[in-house]
């Protein structure tokens, strides 16, 4: 099968310097791996409404739901690019992993059989030098291990104004070879 990656864009910020970072990884793959880029912040996504248990009926679907929920089926790779928020995901990346468990229970998608075997990547850019990326780094390698994808990480840049990502040689330098990582099966620190 031909990889086709879906980069799914977390900030508020258009060309922030969590995108700059994954378009400059992103430009190291083949020219014959399909990339489709959708922004999270102009595709947004409702409230989840956990409704497993209740007796109401089914939540007509929102428009933005289907839209986000067949690109990631198209998708071989899916790369979360979001800054990183108070330690974790931005709220539009966390709403479209929340919607996740809409897609478990969708009649006729099969979303987790689906994503098996399939791989996510992580890009985010943080304010600090710090290494304190540790939570949105396990929700993603989480999130992978309960779908039963593999996980490829996470590429960290460090940058706070837009552009200042672009002088951190060592994301840079990393950048150039994220992809052609082999990924591994996602675990749980268990070892699930």
């Amino acid at each position: 099968m031909s990889r086709r990656f879906l980069f799914l864009l977390g900030s508020s910020r258009r060309d922030g310097n969590t995108e700059l970072l994954a378009r400059r990884a992103a430009e190291q793959l083949p020219e014959d791996v399909e990339q489709r880029w959708i922004s999270l912040a102009e595709h947004p996504l409702p409230d989840f409404e956990d409704r497993r248990h209740g007796t109401g009926a089914a939540r007509p679907e929102h428009e933005n739901s289907v839209l986000l929920r067949e690109a990631t089926l198209a998708a071989t790779d899916l790369v979360i690019a979001s800054p990183l928020y108070w330690y974790s995901v931005t709220t539009p990346t966390k709403r479209y992993l929340d919607h996740w468990s809409a897609w478990l229970r969708t009649p006729g998608v099969d979303f987790r059989a689906a994503m098996a075997g399939r791989t996510l990547w992580g890009v985010t850019a943080l304010a600090t030098e710090a290494p304190v990326a540790g939570p949105l780094i396990g929700t993603l390698n989480h999130s992978a291990a309960y779908m039963g994808m593999r996980f490829g990480g996470v590429l960290l840049g460090n940058g706070s104004k837009p552009g200042d990502v672009l002088d951190d040689s060592e994301a840079l330098a990393r950048a150039k070879t994220f992809f052609a990582q082999e990924a591994p099966l996602a675990r749980f620190p268990s070892g699930e």
